[in-house]
């Protein structure tokens, strides 16, 4: 099995988990996380990703000076697992994401940030009335 099949089924089973930890699907929040994060509602997990995307940081820029580089990836991985209860409350999953990414491939990253910046350009108000 190649290494993209392992990963495709590790984030399939991943998001299969917690789907079915969602409060509609029977997700306890009293005997799990994710159901907890979810029952919460998004504050909740949102607070979540803001912390561990800040914790990756401190992770890489630790690593940079002589750090422990598996942090690094412990970070990540607690990054993309609460990712995953945010898009599993948006009805998405890392298919979507995937799909994304591959939608993006071949095209420059500035020429996709400038295009982003002219979208938004064009949906302002004229004027800069509402």
């Amino acid at each position: 099995m190649s290494t993209q099949t392992n990963l495709q089924d590790a984030l399939t089973r991943l998001a299969q988990v917690i789907d079915s930890r969602r409060p509609g699907q029977g997700g306890d929040p009293e005997a799990s996380y994710v159901a907890r994060l979810l029952h919460k509602g998004p504050d909740a997990f949102l607070k979540k990703i803001g912390e561990e995307a800040t914790e990756l940081v401190m992770a890489a820029k630790d690593a940079e000076y002589g750090g422990d580089r598996a942090r690094i990836v412990g970070e990540a991985a607690d990054l993309w697992f609460h990712s995953m209860i945010a898009l599993a409350h948006f009805d998405l999953g890392p298919a979507d994401v995937v799909a994304e990414l591959q939608r993006r491939m071949g095209v420059s990253g500035l020429e996709e940030k400038a295009l982003r910046r002219a979208v938004a350009r064009d949906a302002e108000p004229v004027g800069g009335a509402p």
